[in-house]
């Protein structure tokens, strides 16, 4: 039966996925583990707790979910073109997020570091520049103010 599932080819999967809820590495890298690779390789955006010289104690997300998911569809085509890879997987926090949580997750797995640790890089650069996803600090001193990505295609250089 073994040798049997050795001659099993896994399909490879695209996993997105926008949610409140607070987001765990270990199950996304799960998601994306496969006896057919040799590397998974992620990135993991944070909450960082200062911008500027102002203490940020969270920030929000939102997004234009129907695009921003399509715009993430095309990244993983896209990867697919460029990489050998099998699995990616992109989590992204919505609301409010705590200094220090996660509120990004991508996960690549190949058969080999090179391609997965590619496909990362170009995953996230790619998302900052045209996924609308929008960003707001939250401040100490109860003032906030909304981010754009100074990578969008649609930001001005002003």
């Amino acid at each position: 039966l073994l040798k049997d599932m050795d001659k099993v080819e896994e399909t490879s999967k695209d996993i997105i996925k926008f949610t409140a809820e607070k987001l765990s590495v270990d199950d996304v890298s799960q998601l994306v583990t496969s006896p057919l690779c040799g590397a998974i390789s992620l990135f993991v955006g944070t909450t960082r707790n200062n911008f500027e010289g102002k203490k940020v104690i969270s920030l929000e997300y939102e997004a234009y979910l129907p695009m921003a998911e399509n715009e993430i569809r095309k990244i993983c085509s896209d990867i697919r073109q460029k990489w050998p890879v099998k699995h990616i997987a992109v989590f992204h926090r919505l609301g409010l997020v705590p200094v220090s949580e996660a509120s990004i997750i991508i996960a690549v797995s190949s058969a080999h570091r090179a391609a997965s640790l590619e496909a990362v890089t170009y995953a996230i650069d790619t998302l900052k520049a045209r996924v609308p996803i929008w960003k707001k600090e939250l401040y100490e001193e109860s003032s906030s103010s909304w981010k754009r990505n100074k990578e969008c295609f649609w930001a001005t250089n002003s």
